[in-house]
């Protein structure tokens, strides 16, 4: 396939798990995030970097701790913790199954009554060639929201749980605190109305079943 034709491009998440239903539990204790994500059962082999974060972007520091709080609780670990940086405030952490969460906000001191409300969800997707994984999806008629070179993409999602990003693979390791190498399976899927496809990185789009 290959157009520049753009579509209102749709995305939902699927992680790939041992046991579904005890991953839609501990979710529910860490996040509370409803339907935003959908679990299926694999034994897919996997070890190391999974090549993929899931960012949970909030309005102030005292939602990044609440939420990280609540994951630990549910059986997260600790990847790096809340702290203030250049960029804002936050922590990385861990999900029972490998899933590698950050948990952000671009704000340093809390702005408002305590919430557990998120703005944003992001994939964030490690590639080993920023440029040349944009226009791949580009050809499948994603549209750029926006562009850093070879450092970052965002694409538009709207209506969608779901934003999706490139950035480098050492640089998303780095940014996780974990080492750059892994192999096996993602051990996640992306559902959209634009699949099904696999990209040059080995990520799995599927046809979305919503």
């Amino acid at each position: 396939m290959n157009t520049t034709t753009e579509i209102n491009t749709e995305i939902n998440v699927t992680l790939e798990v041992a046991d579904a239903e005890a991953a839609a539990a501990t979710y529910a204790a860490a996040f509370g995030l409803g339907d935003k994500l959908s679990f299926r059962t694999s034994q897919e082999p996997s070890s190391g970097f999974r090549g993929f974060m899931l960012s949970l972007v909030v309005s102030q520091p005292s939602t990044v701790d609440s939420l990280v709080g609540t994951a630990l609780e549910a059986g997260f670990t600790t990847l790096q913790a809340p702290k203030k940086s250049f960029w804002g405030y936050g922590a990385v952490i861990q999900a029972p199954e490998g899933t590698i969460w950050k948990v952000t906000t671009s704000n340093k001191k809390d702005i408002g009554p305590a919430t557990r409300d998120v703005d944003d969800f992001v994939l964030l997707l490690g590639v080993d060639d920023v440029k040349a994984t944009k226009r791949f999806y580009v050809e499948r008629g994603l549209d750029v929201a926006k562009s850093f070179g070879g450092k970052y993409v965002e694409f538009a999602t709207p209506g969608s749980a779901f934003k999706l990003a490139l950035y480098p693979r050492k640089a998303a390791a780095k940014d996780a605190g974990v080492a750059i190498e892994g192999t096996g399976s993602h051990r996640f899927v992306i559902g959209s109305n634009v699949g099904p496809f696999t990209d040059p990185d080995g990520f799995v789009w599927e046809a979305s079943a919503r």
